[in-house]
């Protein structure tokens, strides 16, 4: 994976300038900034984008187009055009669009590509992002790589699309691990899988000998935070790299431990560790191995996670008599609660922007997740149900992905919220699924 992404990185950076030089000629004065969708204010209406055939290498730009119309209709704030209404097929990539034939359909973004092969056999993709209003192209890269990797390409031109009309950064080429869940309710076989974030290229990362729940991204290395429980023994928090398949476990200690979370430098680890009927908060660096006790009650502390500065850690407790959400220094110094509304709260995340913290909240025996700010105001319920639990943000703090169960016989299906609450879809997998975990992303920017 590390060669892949120093090949994608090294071509965007070695073809950015001969990019722009190239298509200077359709700027003929600098690009207004009109092709914009503000998602983070909740009023908006999706934006009609056409995304036409890539040209050049037949099958694979069909795919490579099909992924990146799906990926950005999945955000919820694209509604990409039925290529029936397209008033050119597939604009030459070297010229400029019919502009007015465009206007004419209603259609404000264009996106058009090309993919081909050099020499050596390496996949060249390239792509132009155009405003139709305006008439101009307001942004083009291209990008190398081995054919295998074209699906990433088709992610990483969705980033780019995305995050220059919508002024928020990407979540397309990422990953999402969740825990796989099948058999009879009472008796499931539960392990790790891991998936693109729209559900594809699924594997298996756990063979189901053991139960598995609550894994973590780690934010710096291809690495996850588990809790693993051996049948007939105590559980434990584990390690685990994906791309060696080596695993460990975390500290030495005599009982239970559970609910890991990664430190924003991937160096440490804070955990709850059991201890008779409580439960208290430990970090543990992951290189010197020294353990700090954080929190030291009589409650149940548990579910803790780091502000993305790494200067206070939010967590759940029972220590004012329900499950509320706390607010504490990441020395474990003043605790201060932050949930004051009806009914319990738990599995607090902190966003990767800082400015939310999302929750799971039981109240009148329906379970929703919402967000808070850190100092506990402007709560907001996005979604609510029968059974509702683990929100995971996305590496933009745009987007929550959380499991769902409808009850009875059945199981968990996840799902993909924003932080307006009103784009909501399902992310397909296998079987039944639950405890996910979205990864940053791949290319590191």
């Amino acid at each position: 994976m590390r060669n892949l992404l120093f090949a994608v990185r090294a071509g965007v950076a070695a073809l950015l300038v001969a990019t722009a030089a190239s298509f200077a000629g359709f700027l003929a004065s600098p690009a207004r900034a009109e092709l914009v969708i503000d998602v983070r204010g909740g009023q908006f209406t999706p934006m009609p984008i056409a995304i036409t055939e890539f040209t050049g290498d037949g099958n694979l730009g069909v795919e490579i187009t099909a992924v990146i119309a799906n990926n950005l209709q999945r955000s919820g704030y694209f509604a990409p055009v039925d290529p029936s209404r397209f008033p050119e097929r597939s604009p030459a990539f070297d010229a400029a669009p019919q502009f007015d034939l465009w206007r004419a359909q209603e259609v404000q973004g264009l996106v058009t590509g090309r993919v081909t092969r050099d020499a050596s056999g390496r996949l060249r993709a390239e792509f132009r992002l155009w405003d139709i209003a305006t008439g101009q192209q307001i942004t083009g890269q291209q990008y190398f790589t081995d054919p295998a990797n074209w699906r990433r390409i088709a992610h990483i031109i969705s980033d780019a699309v995305f995050a220059r009309i919508t002024g928020v950064g990407g979540f397309f080429d990422t990953r999402i691990v969740f825990v796989d869940e099948t058999g009879p309710k009472d008796d499931r076989r539960k392990r790790l899988a891991i998936m693109d974030q729209d559900g594809a290229n699924v594997r298996y990362l756990t063979p189901g000998d053991t139960s598995v729940v609550s894994p973590r991204f780690s934010p710096r290395t291809q690495e996850i935070a588990f809790m693993a429980q051996q049948r007939g023994e105590q559980a434990r928090v584990q390690v685990l790299n994906i791309e060696t398949g080596a695993r460990q476990a975390v500290g030495n200690f005599p009982d239970m431990t559970s609910s890991p979370r990664f430190s924003p430098t991937g160096s440490s680890i804070v955990m709850a560790l059991q201890q008779g009927g409580n439960a208290n908060l430990y970090e543990i660096d992951l290189v010197s191995r020294t353990t700090t006790r954080l929190t030291s009650t009589g409650a149940i502390d548990t579910s803790p996670s780091y502000a993305p500065d790494g200067s206070r850690i939010v967590f759940e407790s029972d220590r004012g008599g329900r499950q509320q959400l706390y607010v504490m220094n990441a020395d474990g110094s003043d605790p201060q609660r932050i949930s004051f509304g009806e009914g319990s709260y738990s599995q607090p995340v902190w966003s990767p922007r800082g400015d939310l913290i999302a929750f799971t909240k039981l109240a009148g025996g329906r379970f929703a997740i919402g967000v808070m700010r850190p100092d506990g105001s402007g709560e907001r319920i996005l979604t609510e149900g029968y059974h509702n639990e683990s929100p995971a943000w996305a590496p933009n703090g745009q987007y929550i992905v959380f499991f769902r169960e409808p009850g009875g016989e059945s199981g968990g299906q996840l799902y993909m919220i924003d932080v307006t609450g009103r784009v909501e879809v399902p992310i397909p997998t296998p079987s039944f699924a639950s405890d996910p975990t979205w990864s940053p992303l791949l290319g590191g920017s």
